[in-house]
């Protein structure tokens, strides 16, 4: 991997951990700080069509389900694409308060869309499905 790619790995690491770092504070601001204008977000069941929708989603499940939840968190692979994109797959989970471990049927699996701004990598793009989807 070239210095660059490093570099680029290292940032798009650290936009994923901020990510991650918000939803275990509960804060919908910082969750979506590193999420461009025009960012969706694919789940079953819904479809996010900007970053103030997604953040407005994420503000009414952390004031009510996923309030005190934390989550799990696994990059299984990097792909880029070209020199200002990239895809990360991830496996991921919540932990509900008093759960040490997350159940089967709550991991998925996670595709991450990562666009370079002007220098700085940020979220674009985000899909989960179940990993134990029958199929």
């Amino acid at each position: 991997m070239s210095d660059n790619r490093a570099s680029d790995m290292a940032a798009i690491t650290a936009v994923l951990e901020g990510v991650y770092k918000a939803w275990d504070a509960g804060d919908a601001d910082a969750f979506v700080a590193d999420y461009t204008q025009d960012a969706t977000a694919i789940l079953p069941g819904s479809h996010r069509l900007s970053r103030e929708e997604i953040r407005q989603s994420m503000a009414a499940g952390f004031a009510t389900f996923l309030k005190g939840t934390t989550t799990t968190n696994r990059q299984l692979g990097t792909r880029f694409l070209g020199r200002d994109g990239a895809i990360v797959v991830s496996e991921t989970g919540i932990l509900f308060p008093g759960e040490s471990e997350v159940p089967a049927d709550r991991v998925t699996y996670a595709t991450w869309v990562l666009e370079k701004r002007d220098g700085d990598w940020l979220v674009a793009g985000y899909h989960n499905s179940p990993a134990n989807a029958a199929g």
